[in-house]
């Protein structure tokens, strides 16, 4: 069991159930959670490497994963759902809660959605990226304040049910391994689309960040696309 403090950390103040539970997974005999290093809390703090839990934007993390990176080893952690059951808590016209799997299942490529924040950082020696890829729960409630993405639903929490696969960056170069090996050369962010079966914003992303890292350059135009290559 991790190592605590004592008393409630700030973080823990309002912590959602996956982060904690993720944090629980992970903090190992020895572990400080909840850690003041240089004016910031850390989740983890495992000797001088510095580990954080992200379950939502990366924007969030930019500038202090920017600041401690300069003088501290930092491993940041970002789930996945692989797979998701959707658990919809009951409606007063319901007699009881509802619970589904959800059709849709994430992939490793979708971590360039985040990474957009901050693609240089894979390029410093002391930054590592961990996905883990899970099996979650979406808590949800109905609200009847219909949006057009969630039909009057609102998600309450997440909950981590298992985790099924890890998949660590330390290096850039390892980045260019998620490009589909059957891609045109050169090719178009469509032509990534069609060879990821993702949509092409993903695919735009994707190509922002492996360039910025310097792995496809830009080297020239079809129609208004840009052609990219692998560097």
């Amino acid at each position: 069991m991790a190592e605590n403090s004592g008393s409630l950390g700030i973080g823990e103040l309002n912590e959602q159930p996956l982060h904690a539970a993720l944090k629980n997974r992970y903090a190992g005999e020895g572990d400080q959670l909840e850690a003041q290093v240089d004016g910031f809390v850390i989740d983890i703090l495992r000797g001088d490497r510095l580990i954080e839990i992200q379950t939502g934007h990366f924007s969030a993390l930019k500038a202090k994963l920017r600041a401690l990176v300069r003088d501290h080893p930092v491993t940041l952690i970002y789930p996945i759902a692989r797979e998701k059951w959707l658990y919809k808590l009951p409606k007063p016209d319901w007699d009881g809660p509802r619970r589904r799997k959800s059709p849709r299942r994430g992939r490793l490529e979708e971590v360039f959605e985040e990474l957009v924040s901050f693609p240089e950082l894979l390029a410093e020696d002391r930054f590592t990226l961990q996905v883990v890829l899970i099996q979650e729960e979406e808590v949800r409630r109905f609200t009847g304040r219909k949006m057009w993405w969630n039909n009057g639903w609102e998600r309450v929490e997440r909950r981590l049910l298992d985790v099924v696969e890890e998949q660590v960056f330390s290096k850039p170069d390892q980045l260019s391994g998620l490009l589909p090996p059957e891609l045109p050369d050169p090719f178009t962010t469509a032509d990534l689309a069609r060879a990821l079966d993702s949509n092409r914003r993903l695919a735009q992303k994707m190509a922002y960040c492996l360039r910025k890292l310097d792995l496809i350059e830009k080297v020239g135009h079809q129609g208004r696309s840009y052609l990219y290559r692998r560097a």
